[in-house]
């Protein structure tokens, strides 16, 4: 299994970075349908685990119903609303060897200018806010110890931190994972605290021995 950025298949029918003619104003929606189902399927799925005991006593009708707006959710944002509102792409294929490969992909240069500003906000706004709400009802959960509602948090989680951690990698780097950028970071931070303390003590005044005040009499 690999983390790379590599040409688009043959079978791709739109060329990532020709899909974004037309764009306006940065302070207008360029795709207001696409940013509506972003938000749609993200506040149904919630807004349906918050109100599904309150309509039905069965937790099957709503354990399904739940999932598949998380389902419709996770392939919207995967597949389109990441595409066209920031940019950014990320998907897998299997080469002809049986190999594994992630592809983490963002527009550069004018293209990357060319994203909406207020639809790029949405989004990740959206991206982020939505995982810590469901880390809420997860404590909640497991503070009334109801195991069979935090199943279908954890599925929640585990869909919805797919698509954040999958963009947050195209936005921080195809080539550099989150953990190897934090580490980087951090060695630099200890070189440079490092030379400049080499620098301070081989800069400091030397005390002269022969100078010291001598107590014989």
């Amino acid at each position: 299994m690999s983390s790379a950025t590599l040409p688009l298949l043959e079978d791709d029918t739109v060329a990532f970075g020709n899909d974004l003619d037309g764009i306006g104003a940065k302070g207008t929606l360029e795709h207001p349908y696409v940013t509506f189902f972003h938000l749609a399927f993200r506040g149904a799925s919630i807004v349906t685990y918050m109100l599904c005991e309150w309509f039905s006593d069965s937790f099957i009708t709503s354990f399904v119903t739940v999932v598949l707006l998380l389902s419709m959710d996770f392939w919207t944002v995967k597949n389109i609303t990441g595409r066209l509102m920031v940019g950014l792409r990320w998907w897998n294929y299997v080469d002809d060897d049986g190999k594994s490969h992630w592809v983490f992909e963002s527009r550069k240069g004018q293209l990357q200018n060319r994203i909406n500003e207020k639809e790029a906000r949405i989004f990740w706004m959206a991206l982020i806010l939505t995982p810590l709400l469901w880390v809420v009802f997860f404590l909640i959960a497991l503070f009334r110890l109801k195991l069979k509602w935090m199943l279908l948090v954890m599925i929640s989680l585990v869909l919805n931190g797919a698509n954040l951690y999958g963009y947050f990698k195209c936005k921080v780097g195809s080539n550099e994972s989150i953990s190897s950028a934090t580490t980087n970071f951090l060695r630099k931070q200890v070189l440079q605290n490092a030379v400049s303390l080499v620098t301070r003590e081989a800069t400091a005044p030397q005390a002269n021995p022969m100078s010291q005040p001598s107590n014989t009499i």
